[in-house]
């Protein structure tokens, strides 16, 4: 039920004036007999009085249709945050981490490097401060520090792209999918960039790598449901600090190998005047949770190993989980984005499948006929491949997916922003564009969001892969 507005006010005066005048024309139509005839009589004895109570009425509806029809979401620019070339995190530096620490067996060593080897990574992610300091423990003050070095440095960038006073920020939303300090960290923003004191500001955690595109469906929500314009700040980071594990437990240890350094900002508005100078319009979103289901639930779970050691286990049945709830997810995706043709096919196998009782499957839609482009959630290697096997996707549509991974990491829920970037820094992106956005999250969470692009991708000082995009993509990874 929708919460009660001024507009409602607006549309009584509107429906008073439509009945007034329908029962009016009802009245003298009764009382004469013929209804063409005296409605013809009634236009030309008073055609200015009919003629302005028509206009009024249609004033009135198209006001009122302007008024209360959704506002746009629009994203202005991003920006993504890139450590010093100082803090690369090679294979021979997490070697020498790993011996310097004397945390983890050498059974534990071959395995995380037998992972890193094969995981896609390549030698220029990088690594939190503690990597490099001699005492090699993840203390609480590197996890601050690592949050406002990324979240500083984006926002930072992000204004000077957009040159947004900081203080005509409306809204803040901060996600970090398991480092949630107090004060919290939409409160360092605020404190940082003094922002007016009746900005809103909300905190998500416990999210996993799906808590960027829930921000940004979050910041969508706000900005459509209000009468104002406004502008959404959205922030995204992760801890790699206090996410290390130093124990022996292998379903831990792998966070260890592919979890990297990074972070992203982006500016959303609903104001329709900035259209001109927006980036892409966001166009649907949609968020399907299966933890109802025990196995999604507990597909990645943080816990404590036998030595009371916390980290988060990556179960063998998450790639699994990963297919099955994508497919549920698409069932839903597919009627708002695809195009008549291709949703009428997939609806046909669908029909059919259930015709024959199950002996013929249904189609898997192909989604790129609704999207030139997609950003697929990078959670590792494995799991890239599986979606490409799920939605039937090519080598050339994962490539920004696969390159991404190999360049920065998995830097969780911030990474389709650098998949973005990577199209962008290829020159791809063109005003008409469309684009999805894929990210899987604990608990279990699938989000999609659909884009539409306003412009040209336009040559960007600051990308993060300015100084290396000629050598993309690499055969190997």
């Amino acid at each position: 039920m929708r919460p009660f507005t001024p507009l409602t006010c607006i549309q009584l005066l509107q429906l008073s004036f439509a009945s007034l005048f329908f029962f009016t024309l009802l009245l003298h139509t009764l009382l004469s007999g013929t209804p063409f005839t005296y409605l013809f009589r009634l236009l030309s004895a008073a055609p200015t009085s009919v003629s302005l109570s028509c206009a009024w009425c249609l004033l009135l509806s198209l006001f009122y249709f302007y008024s209360t029809r959704p506002r746009p979401v629009l994203l202005l620019n991003y920006a993504c945050f890139k450590p010093a070339s100082d803090r690369r995190c090679t294979l021979e530096v997490s070697e020498y981490f790993l011996r310097r620490s004397h945390s983890f067996s050498a059974e534990s060593e071959a395995f995380m490097r037998g992972i890193y080897l094969k995981s896609g990574l390549g030698d220029e992610t990088y690594a939190p401060k503690f990597f490099f300091e001699e005492s090699c423990e993840p203390k609480f003050e590197y996890a601050v520090d690592e949050a406002r070095e990324g979240m500083l440095s984006a926002i930072d960038a992000l204004l000077s792209k957009t040159r947004i006073d900081a203080r005509r920020i409306d809204v803040v939303i901060i996600t970090s999918g398991s480092f949630s300090p107090s004060p919290s960290l939409s409160s360092l923003v605020v404190n940082h960039y003094k922002l007016k004191p009746d900005v809103k500001t909300f905190n998500l955690s416990g999210m996993g790598c799906s808590s960027g595109l829930i921000s940004i469906d979050l910041a969508a929500k706000i900005l459509r449901a209000s009468r104002k314009s406004l502008y959404a700040l959205v922030v995204v980071t992760e801890s790699i600090s206090l996410n290390w594990y130093g124990g022996n437990n292998r379903s831990m240890l792998v966070t260890n190998c592919i979890f990297r350094v990074g972070c992203a900002a982006a500016l959303m508005t609903n104001d329709q005047s900035l259209r001109r100078v927006a980036k892409m319009e966001l166009t649907h979103s949609l968020r399907t949770h299966h933890g109802a289901d025990d196995s999604a639930y507990r597909a990645a779970f943080q816990q404590e190993d036998d030595n009371g050691t916390t980290g988060v286990a990556l179960t063998k049945d998450l790639i699994r989980v990963a297919g099955v709830n994508l497919h549920h997810h698409i069932k839903q995706l597919a009627p708002r984005v695809l195009p008549l043709g291709q949703l009428a096919h997939y609806l046909y196998s669908v029909i059919t499948s259930t015709i024959s009782g199950g002996e013929s499957k249904p189609i898997v839609p192909d989604f790129t006929t609704a999207f030139e482009h997609l950003c697929i959630h990078t959670g590792g290697k494995a799991v890239i491949e599986q979606v490409g096997r799920v939605l039937k996707l090519s080598d050339s549509v994962t490539e920004p997916a696969r390159m991404s991974l190999h360049r920065f990491g998995n830097t969780s829920s911030s990474l389709v922003f650098y998949e973005l970037a990577y199209f962008e820094a290829k020159g791809r992106v063109k005003k008409g564009d469309r684009m999805w956005m894929l990210a899987f999250g604990t608990g279990f969470k699938v989000c999609s969001l659909a884009w539409k692009c306003l412009r040209d991708s336009p040559e960007d000082y600051d990308n993060p892969w300015r100084d290396c995009i000629h050598r993309y993509p690499v055969t190997a990874w």
